[in-house]
């Protein structure tokens, strides 16, 4: 008698389809299962919660500004330059070798543009709180340089910590 190998392990790979649905229906309802979103999905939305944090406020001075999410800054190409434009937000901790979020103004091609990158952040939270708060201190910090002002007038809440 020969074993026979279960076919959703062939090859020995693992399973061959998602653990979790994303979607749940029972009856007439229908439910998004947290467990079936992406670390880049989770991230993004703890990006939007910052940006309608901040536009409760802001409304009119962030109307046209863009929000974007990048997995990884880009790497200066030359590297007799200054590491990173002014628009950039840096961990200080690291020396300011890793970029944390940039603001790109806006040109003739685009609108002003708020560039948060999701793996140093999440290199630098201890959980899904500070990940959490290290994103919001971001999203100000860049919409502060955007609007000319310290990111105490654009959070209040900084100013008490």
């Amino acid at each position: 008698m020969t074993s026979r190998r279960r076919a959703r392990d062939r090859r020995g790979r693992g399973l061959r389809g998602p653990l979790v649905p994303a979607v749940v229906t029972v009856g007439a309802v229908s439910a998004v299962v947290p467990l079936a979103r992406t670390r880049g999905e989770r991230f993004d939305d703890l990006v939007l919660d910052a940006v309608q944090e901040l536009e409760g406020r802001w409304a009119e001075q962030l109307r046209d500004v863009e929000f974007a999410v990048e997995d990884v800054p880009p790497v200066p190409l030359d590297p007799a330059a200054e590491a990173y434009d002014p628009g950039v937000v840096v961990d200080e901790t690291s020396g300011g070798a890793v970029p944390l979020g940039r603001l790109l103004p806006a040109t003739d091609e685009h609108a002003p543009r708020v560039v948060v990158y999701r793996r140093p952040l999440e290199a630098r939270a201890g959980d899904a709180g500070d990940l959490a708060e290290l994103v919001h201190d971001v999203v100000v910090d860049q919409v502060a340089r955007l609007l000319h002002v310290e990111p105490e007038v654009i959070d209040p809440r900084r100013a008490e910590d």
